[in-house]
């Protein structure tokens, strides 16, 4: 197993609330962080770099009253970094990064080694998210501490692979923290994970389901009513395979069966979510929701901190009724 050392003392279990574009503001964060999971938002969940920096100081402020109030350590928090050309701000982002010394970047759509080499200069870590194994060896190249498998069933920007396929291929040429997103929901989920080669677990739509994220009540209800069959895998709505629930996308005005062509990426377009050219005009994420799989096993709304204590509780269960169990069932 390998959980990088700057984690070790402060996670209450192995798990990261994935950055979810909109859904991830400050309140989010620094509950999972308090709660002892790394708590994580998209820098493009702010929409200007002067705003991404007044978050950063106000996340670190928060952070360290409670540590000084409670005497205890939170866990670490992240940034997402879109890295992709039609991102305008990545670079004015990273620099703020580097400024505030953020513990964790986690960086999309592309791996570069001279943001690793920066990131690392201050002691930070740098995972990267891949939908597959070349994209994996493509991050391993670049210097990463950590690989996150997005397989199939995740919400967001999801990939299509077996999880077993993908961590299996990822471990057999990096040897660092390997992370799996898809579907997980419960503590058991983050137990199997571990079992079937990953580190660490990385979870966003249950997340979702909290009082802290940043999303409407009706798009919390449909994600109660909602089930597996009823999310929709598409490069239509945002120019990359992604994950939306079906309901969402017939409110819209689109028909679900019928998502071509496929739609451009323009990840500064993305960045003003008020801009809407006529009554008509639909856009991803704000008005049309993304979920993963998993939504079929979520039946209520909690805290951050109740989801987690859950959490907590359940990853124990279920790893304790393995050793009693299984253990020593069958001939060595």
């Amino acid at each position: 197993m390998s959980i990088p050392v700057e984690f070790t003392d402060r996670l209450s279990i192995p798990l990261i609330a994935s950055p979810m574009f909109i859904a991830s503001g400050i309140n989010l964060v620094v509950e999972c962080c308090k709660a002892g999971i790394v708590g994580t938002f998209p820098a493009l969940n702010q929409r200007t770099s002067e705003g991404f920096e007044s978050w950063l100081i106000e996340i670190n402020a928060k952070l360290a009253k409670w540590e000084q109030q409670s005497g205890k350590k939170a866990a670490p928090f992240g940034v997402n970094l879109i890295v992709h050309k039609s991102n305008p701000r990545w670079q004015a982002d990273l620099a703020l990064c580097v400024k505030y010394k953020v513990p964790l970047i986690i960086t999309s759509l592309g791996a570069v080694a001279d943001l690793v080499k920066e990131v690392h200069a201050y002691g930070g870590l740098v995972f990267h998210d891949v939908v597959n194994a070349r994209h994996g060896q493509k991050a391993a190249a670049a210097g990463v501490d950590g690989i996150i498998a997005v397989c199939n069933g995740a919400g967001g920007h999801a990939g299509s692979t077996n999880p077993f396929a993908l961590v299996t291929e990822l471990r057999q040429f990096f040897d660092k923290t390997i992370l799996l997103a898809g579907s997980l929901s419960h503590g058991k989920d983050i137990a199997s994970a571990q079992m079937m080669g990953a580190d660490m677990a990385y979870m966003g739509t249950r997340f979702l389901a909290t009082s802290e994220a940043n999303i409407d009540r009706e798009y919390q209800d449909m994600i109660l009513d909602s089930n597996a069959s009823d999310i929709v895998y598409t490069p239509k709505i945002s120019g990359v395979n992604a994950s939306f629930i079906r309901q969402s996308i017939v409110d819209a005005g689109i028909d679900p069966n019928d998502l071509s062509p496929k739609a451009e990426l323009d990840f500064g377009a993305e960045l003003d979510m008020n801009a809407k050219p006529n009554k008509d005009d639909k856009k991803a994420w704000r008005d049309i929701w993304s979920a993963g799989q998993g939504v079929g096993s979520i039946d209520e709304i909690k805290s951050t901190l109740e989801l987690v204590s859950q959490l907590i509780g359940e990853y124990h269960e279920a790893t304790e009724k393995y050793n009693r169990s299984y253990k020593n069932t069958f001939a060595k």
